[in-house]
C-alpha cells in the first residue's frame, strides 16, 4: 500500500545574510524579478528597469564581471548608484585540492562562517560541478559521509549559483573582453546537485539558483544538463519537472524497504512504493529524459543476483538506466564495497533485461572528493564505526 504523502516539515530556515540599514544587498542569487524590484526600490525609472536588469545580468552572470565601475554599457553616475546599493559577492574558497586525475574539490566558506564543499570533475569533452545545497545534511544515510555531518542550515540561491561562479573563476572560463561568450569552450559544462545536502529540502533556493545557471543571457546550460539527485522527497518531485524543468537522479541503493530504511532512512517516510509511483507519474518522464537511478553497490547488503533482478522488476515500465557506484570507502564506514566481479555480474543482469547500466569510475578517492565522501572540515571529526552502525540499525 501506497504512503501517504504527509506535510514536509521545515527542519532548518535557510539564513542568508542580513542586510543592515546602510550595508548594501548582494545581487548574485536574486532572480530577474527581484533584481527588478531591487534596481526600482534603488530609484532607477520603472520604465528603464527591465534594461537595466538585462545589462546588469549580463555583465554578473555571462562576463563574470564582479566590479560595478567595468560596466562600461551603463553611465558612470549609475555604475556609481549601483556600488552605493549593491555588491557582488561569493562564497569564500579556503582550500582547493586537486586529485591525481584532475577532480578538484573546493572547500568554500559562506556566510555565518559555515563551510561546503564542492568538486569539479573534468572528463572528454565536458566538465562537471558537483554542488551542494545544504550545510550538512539530515538524511543520514548510513553509507554516506556526508550524513554523518549535523545539517545546519540551507544555503541560499547565492551561496547555491556562486558556487558555479566561482568554478568558472579557478577554471578561467569567462570570456574575455571582445570575445562572444558563445564562442568559449565550454570546461563546466554540467551541473549535479549530488554535493552536501537534500536539494527538495531547499527547493526554492535550488530552483531560483538554477534558473539563473541556465538564464540564457547569464551562464546558459541546458536544463538538459542539470542534474538534481534527491533521496526520495516524494512531494517535491514533480515540483522538479515543473518549476527547474532539470533531469532527475534518485538514490536508491536497495530493493527491499528492510534495506532502505537502513540505507536510506527517509524510506521510512516515503517507501519504495510511493517513491516509483512518483517516478512514473513525472511529468518530464520520457525515454530521451530518462531517470537514473544511483545504486550504491555494497558487499553483501544489496549486491546478489537476486538484488539485480528484483531491481528491474521494480522499475518496470519507468524510462530509466542505473548507475553503479563502487562504495568509496571513509574512515569508519561500516560498509565494503562490492568486489568487481560481483559489480559486473550485477550490471550484467541490469543490461540483458535492457537498462543502461555504466558502472561509474570512482574519481577524486585521493582528496575524499569521491561520492558519498563531501564533509566539511569543521566537521571532519570522525565517528566510530560502532557509533555509525547503531544509528543505522545495523
Amino acid at each position: 500500500m501506497t504512503v501517504p504523502a504527509t506535510p514536509i516539515t521545515q527542519d532548518v530556515l535557510t539564513l542568508p545574510r542580513k542586510v543592515e540599514e546602510g550595508a548594501r544587498r548582494n545581487l548574485v542569487g536574486l532572480t530577474r524579478d527581484q533584481m527588478r524590484a531591487a534596481l526600482i526600490e534603488m530609484g532607477t525609472p520603472e520604465k528603464q528597469a527591465k534594461m537595466r536588469v538585462g545589462q546588469v545580468w549580463q555583465w554578473i552572470y555571462q562576463r563574470g564581471v564582479r566590479d560595478f565601475g567595468e560596466m562600461t554599457n551603463l553611465a558612470k553616475p549609475y555604475r556609481a548608484q549601483l556600488a552605493e546599493h549593491f555588491e557582488i559577492a561569493l562564497p569564500e574558497i579556503v582550500r582547493k585540492l586537486v586529485s591525481e586525475d584532475g577532480t578538484r574539490k573546493y572547500l568554500l566558506r559562506i556566510a555565518g562562517g559555515h563551510e561546503v564543499e564542492s568538486v569539479y570533475i573534468p572528463e572528454e569533452g565536458r566538465g562537471t560541478l558537483c554542488i551542494s545545497s545544504q550545510v550538512g545534511c539530515t538524511l543520514t544515510c548510513s553509507f554516506c559521509h556526508t550524513g554523518t555531518q549535523k545539517l545546519v542550515r540551507n544555503l541560499t540561491a547565492a551561496e547555491i549559483v556562486g558556487q558555479v561562479m566561482l568554478v568558472r573563476d579557478d577554471l578561467g572560463e569567462w570570456p574575455q573582453p571582445g570575445r562572444n561568450p558563445k564562442d568559449e569552450t565550454r570546461l563546466l559544462s554540467n551541473i549535479v546537485l549530488m554535493g552536501m545536502g537534500e536539494p527538495l529540502y531547499n527547493f526554492e533556493n535550488v530552483r531560483d539558483a538554477m534558473k539563473i545557471a541556465m538564464d540564457p543571457e547569464g551562464i546558459s546550460l541546458s536544463r538538459r544538463r542539470i542534474t538534481l539527485s534527491t533521496s526520495g522527497v516524494v512531494p517535491e518531485i514533480a515540483r522538479t519537472a515543473e518549476e527547474i524543468g532539470c533531469l532527475l537522479a534518485v538514490s536508491f541503493h536497495a530493493t527491499t524497504d528492510e534495506v532502505r530504511d537502513k540505507l536510506v532512512p527517509i524510506n521510512r517516510r516515503w517507501n519504495i512504493e510511493a517513491l516509483l509511483d512518483a517516478l512514473r507519474a513525472y511529468p518530464k518522464l520520457s525515454n530521451s529524459e530518462r531517470i537514473t537511478f544511483e545504486y550504491v553497490m555494497l558487499k553483501d547488503v544489496n549486491d546478489s543476483d537476486e538484488d539485480a533482478r528484483r531491481l528491474v522488476k521494480l522499475i518496470e515500465g519507468i524510462p530509466a538506466k542505473i548507475n553503479l557506484i563502487p562504495f568509496n570507502e571513509w574512515p569508519g564506514a561500516p560498509y565494503q564495497r562490492s568486489s568487481n566481479n560481483r559489480i559486473r555480474a550485477f550490471a550484467d543482469i541490469i543490461y540483458k533485461a535492457g537498462y543502461a547500466s555504466p558502472i561509474r569510475t570512482p574519481r577524486g578517492e585521493d582528496i575524499m572528493a569521491a561520492c558519498g565522501q563531501l564533509k566539511s572540515d569543521t566537521e571532519r571529526q570522525r565517528k566510530s564505526r560502532k557509533q555509525i552502525e547503531a544509528e543505522a540499525g545495523l
